[in-house]
């Protein structure tokens, strides 16, 4: 009887503390909208990577190779002795390790990653470096084979915002780099490549080029695979005609990407996930739709006619301070969506004051009037970066923290986040083990992770170190 009324009184706590609230107009206009938020980020950022790069953190050629070890009683000790390369681990064994150096950078400073399965099965990643992307196979024994790499666009600078995701056989590239633009790559050119003689492609090996940004640069790149199309999104200067909100970018040619039109409705856009809509909203079956993550709102967009966008709500929310990402739960039926925030644990704000990642859960039935109904805190001490959702696992990497795994298929049933539960991890930056939370409120660590492959591999990149291959033992 006394655990039913504690879970009834935490049920009403979450409730309570879940709020979803009107789009502060004039703190907007003090803080987001003229990106001064954004720009202080960065700032931090280059500033923590600056101290990184001086203390030699980025020399990547100092971390060894590193082959399969079990995670057993929480630690997978890669090197017997060596704290440096001994991970906190929960349900998740280490496969693989290769560094930066070994992935052909010469600057290393990992950022984004994205996979792609040749017809014949065979699991291919891409790798962003500062220097640009990597592309290596993970073999049926989960080994990482270096396969060549497609340098930075040759009229910008090395830049770690390296975006990537992909479209069909195609990998998308974007970057925050002046004049980079956008480049299109066919993954089937590394089919017959040998690991012996990695190849480094040319930009004459692109397969498309899109130079329609304002100044070619892009905080990211989206994909509606179904819709043929992607999206950049944060394309400064702010004060283009398309106030760096979505720019969309006809993909049904990749050789010939061309620009429909753009959204400047609610500004900048940091991150969105566009998809044909599926869900409760009946007047919105059929059409397309995006979830836009812009800085201090949960933006929905109907983007069915990219000449003529339709904001169809932008809500904030309660501790909210830098909108960063998030992910349907389902994209067959989109009633819940979860968010992340990149600088609430920062700024100590809201449920994340205590340092511990906070993830926000959205009932999105009604595209007009989303409602956060709960939150999940992790238990790590660190900043939640990004996140991806399958088959109701959420895939989370958070920095210092490393690869956190939630199992949140309960939210249908429980939308408080009281029943999802943490179901493994795989720490990949033992520099913080000590400190006195057990890790640091900082941008270390890993930038991204993808875990689409069958096999049941999960490619972690991080910034410092290189490309981690692991796999759940659950």
């Amino acid at each position: 009887m006394l655990s039913s009324g504690i879970s009834l009184f935490t049920a009403f706590i979450a409730a309570v503390a879940a709020k979803e609230l009107a789009k502060d107009v004039e703190r907007a206009a003090k803080l987001y909208d003229n990106g001064l938020t954004h720009q202080q980020i960065m700032t931090n950022k280059e500033s923590t990577w600056a101290r990184q790069r001086e203390a030699g953190a980025f020399d990547a050629a100092q971390y060894s190779a590193l082959d399969y070890t079990a995670c057993v009683d929480g630690k997978a000790e890669a090197v017997p002795g060596d704290a440096m390369n001994t991970f906190r681990c929960n349900n998740v064994d280490l496969y693989d390790f290769r560094s930066h150096s070994d992935l052909g950078s010469a600057t290393g400073e990992g950022s984004s990653s994205w996979g792609w399965t040749s017809p014949d099965g065979r699991e291919l990643i891409a790798i962003g470096q500062a220097d640009g992307a990597a592309f290596a196979e993970i073999t049926s024994e989960g080994k990482l084979s270096y396969l060549g790499r497609l340098p930075k666009y040759t009229t910008a600078q090395d830049s770690i915002w390296r975006e990537i995701r992909g479209y069909n056989n195609y990998m998308v590239i974007g970057s925050e780099a002046v004049a980079h633009n956008i480049q299109i790559f066919d993954m089937t050119k590394l089919l017959d490549l040998d690991p012996a003689s990695p190849k480094t492609f040319t930009q004459d090996d692109l397969t498309g080029l899109f130079t329609g940004l304002p100044n070619g640069r892009t905080h990211n790149v989206v994909i509606n695979a179904a819709k043929n199309y992607a999206v950049s999104v944060g394309a400064q200067p702010r004060n283009s005609s398309c106030a760096s909100g979505l720019i969309f970018i006809d993909l049904s040619d990749p050789a010939n990407p061309t620009s429909p039109g753009c959204a400047a409705q609610d500004g900048y856009v940091h991150d969105a996930q566009c998809l044909p809509y599926a869900g409760p909203d009946t007047q919105f079956v059929g059409k397309d739709i995006c979830y836009g993550y812009n800085e201090d709102t949960l933006t929905i967009y109907d983007v069915t006619d990219q000449t003529d966008v339709k904001v169809i709500s932008r809500t904030s929310y309660e501790g909210a301070s830098y909108t960063h990402q998030g992910w349907v739960l389902d994209p067959n039926n989109q009633e819940y969506l979860l968010l992340d925030d990149e600088l609430d644990e920062d700024r100590s704000a809201g449920l994340a004051a205590g340092g511990h990642p906070v993830t926000y859960i959205w009932d999105i039935s009604s595209l007009a009037s989303p409602k956060q109904t709960g939150f999940y805190r992790s238990a790590a001490y660190a900043i939640d970066h990004n996140q991806y959702i399958i088959d109701g696992f959420s895939y989370q990497s958070d920095y210092g923290a490393g690869l956190r795994v939630f199992d949140v298929s309960s939210i249908p049933s429980d939308p408080t986040g009281n029943s999802v539960e943490e179901v493994a991890f795989f720490d990949i930056y033992p520099e913080d083990d000590a400190e006195p939370n057990g890790g640091v409120i900082d941008f270390v660590g890993t930038w991204s992770s993808y875990a689409y492959f069958k096999s049941g591999y999960i490619f972690i990149n991080t910034i410092e170190r290189g490309g981690f291959v692991v796999k759940r033992t659950n």
